[in-house]
């Protein structure tokens, strides 16, 4: 009798536990959260549609979904006030849960225009806000502006939007494998020429370059330069401090010469890294002297 009295004590609390454990896991869900990762990969992808359309990129800002600036960037010729503009219609799509077309539409619609909406705080009624969505969840949002038109905000903050679509933001991305068959190789080291340019989010290049006089003294402030020599010889100089360095394009530097550093004469077979912010120089080359460099930011 004691012992069927506690076997039903025992399977009650088992019961109990068991219920708990069931209520509380109703009450919860897996939140799936945007990565800084997965910003830039958002931002990436906005940047590659507006080359394939050929037009002004504009400013491409994407937020949290808590409406938090995560990664923003601006574009050449873009104007100053895009910034604030972008960032606005990420904000407004995903506090809102909607596309900001939606509200400029209704807006401007006659008979339904609700313009008392515009004096709410964080407002951004404008074309060119979308959230971004991942299994059903809104994880963030991307705003652009600056483009051609309206059309095109929208265009490029949709592209960059799906950039996510087929990963989880919480997992590594899966990137398409990328191959050159050898006769496509020679002819890109015949003239010097980037195999991958890193334009899908990744966060490195690949160049086959080739050199057949010296170069400019060269500062590369966020990649880090990985070189394989495949041909030929040249003295290369790293360290250092660069002499007359100017800004020539965004995180680029290059320079006449370069004060001190380390010279040291590479040739076929030879690998050499070379970390961001370092100066770097190729003197005494021979022609041709080809190398691949892999460019890690």
């Amino acid at each position: 009798m004691n012992i069927q009295r506690k076997l039903f004590q025992y399977t009650g609390l088992v019961a109990v536990v068991l219920s708990i454990t069931t209520l509380a896991g109703a009450q919860t869900t897996e939140k799936k959260t945007l990565t800084l990762q997965g910003a830039e990969r958002v931002i990436a992808a906005a940047k590659a549609e507006a080359q394939r359309l050929q037009g002004p990129g504009g400013v491409v800002a994407v937020v949290d979904d808590g409406g938090n600036l995560m990664a923003l960037e601006r574009l050449d010729g873009t104007f100053s006030a895009g910034a604030n503009i972008s960032i606005g219609k990420a904000k407004t799509a995903v506090m809102f849960k909607k596309p900001t077309r939606f509200f400029e539409e209704l807006i401007n619609s006659s008979g339904k225009g609700r313009t008392v909406m515009t004096a709410l705080d964080n407002f951004t009624p404008l074309i060119g806000g979308t959230p971004i969505t991942v299994d059903g969840q809104i994880v963030g949002g991307v705003g652009v502006s600056g483009a051609a038109s309206a059309d095109q905000d929208e265009q490029l903050a949709i592209a960059g939007s799906k950039a996510l679509e087929a990963n989880t933001v919480t997992g590594d991305p899966a990137p398409a494998v990328s191959y050159w068959e050898k006769g496509k190789v020679e002819e890109a080291f015949s003239k010097g020429a980037v195999l991958f340019d890193g334009s899908d989010g990744r966060n490195y290049m690949v160049h086959a370059s080739r050199r057949e006089k010296p170069g400019q003294a060269e500062i590369h402030t966020k990649d880090a330069d990985v070189i394989y020599v495949l041909q030929g010889s040249a003295t290369f100089i790293t360290g250092g401090e660069a002499v007359d360095g100017r800004t020539i394009a965004p995180d680029e530097l290059r320079g006449s010469s370069i004060k001190g550093g380390e010279t040291r004469k590479i040739g076929k077979g030879d690998v050499i890294i070379v970390p961001h912010g370092v100066p770097h120089q190729f003197l005494e080359v021979t022609n041709p002297f080809l190398y691949y460099v892999v460019k890690v930011r």
